[in-house]
């Protein structure tokens, strides 16, 4: 019998980071990708490598990573779905699989990615989340300075001062479409889109931002840090367990399925 052709899809996958050592498969530790792989892999019946649209880091979660995989075993989309979701363990699952032409690319077709991060007021802790948000040590953060501070990294930007030590991009310049802070109750997040992100990018900006609410670092230091262009001269980066991988956006022409943002309406 001929061989069948390759068909390419692409697929959402939904997860909580704190039990990974992030995306990226790893020899030393479990990753997201190793489990989603091997999940797809038996319902494939060969081996299955997937294309991610952003690497998140260890702790790091997701509710719209995007994913591009390719096989010749004739599935319908809800079976790659349901039956992926069935071998993965509960903190990781598919949220939709659609057919794609062979020109889709999980990374290099993307226009946008966003981040969200969720900080709760307060010291105490919630039993609905206890990974997925970092805790202030404070009951209230002044938001008018933290979204004047966003305001001044919209556009074109050389993000060095915010760049990881390790990270491998060829250029530091990056686009920040939109950013913006927001307070629901107790809860803050703080949401940037961009083009793409440098390593650790999301979470050293929200480093330098949550001095300037809490009053410890005045919006003039925080431009100096940005303009310097010197990621030492920068606080540390706020930790990984607040930080979430929310849409990822794609030309229209591909016709991904809208992603279903109702489990943020839990957080509001």
């Amino acid at each position: 019998m001929k061989d069948l052709p390759l068909k390419r899809f692409a697929a959402c996958v939904e997860y909580d980071g704190g039990n990974y050592c992030g995306w990226q498969r790893q020899d030393h530790s479990p990753s997201v990708q190793a489990k989603v792989e091997e999940a797809l892999a038996v319902v494939a019946d060969h081996p299955v490598k997937v294309i991610c649209a952003g690497r998140t880091d260890t702790g790091v979660h997701a509710t719209g990573q995007i994913i591009h995989f390719e096989s010749a075993n004739q599935r319908q989309p809800h079976n790659w779905t349901l039956g992926a979701t069935s071998q993965l363990p509960k903190d990781i699952c598919i949220r939709w699989t659609k057919s794609v032409p062979e020109d889709f690319h999980a990374r290099f077709s993307a226009v946008s990615r966003t981040y969200r991060y969720l900080i709760l007021l307060g010291k105490g802790r919630t039993a609905i989340a206890p990974q997925a948000i970092t805790l202030a040590q404070s009951t209230n953060l002044d938001l008018h300075p933290i979204q004047q501070s966003l305001d001044m990294l919209v556009g074109t930007h050389d993000f060095s001062a915010f760049r990881g030590a390790h990270c491998q991009a060829k250029s530091p310049i990056r686009t920040i479409q939109k950013a913006q802070v927001s307070q629901h109750g107790t809860l803050v997040q703080i949401e940037i889109r961009a083009n793409a992100f440098l390593l650790h990018m999301v979470r050293n900006i929200v480093g330098a931002l949550l001095p300037i609410g809490m009053g410890e670092l005045s919006q003039n230091e925080f431009e100096t840090i940005f303009r310097g262009l010197d990621r030492t001269k920068a606080p540390a980066a706020a930790a990984p367990n607040g930080l979430y991988l929310s849409r990822v956006e794609y030309p229209p022409e591909f016709d991904l399925p809208q992603q279903d943002e109702s489990l943020w309406l839990i957080a509001r």
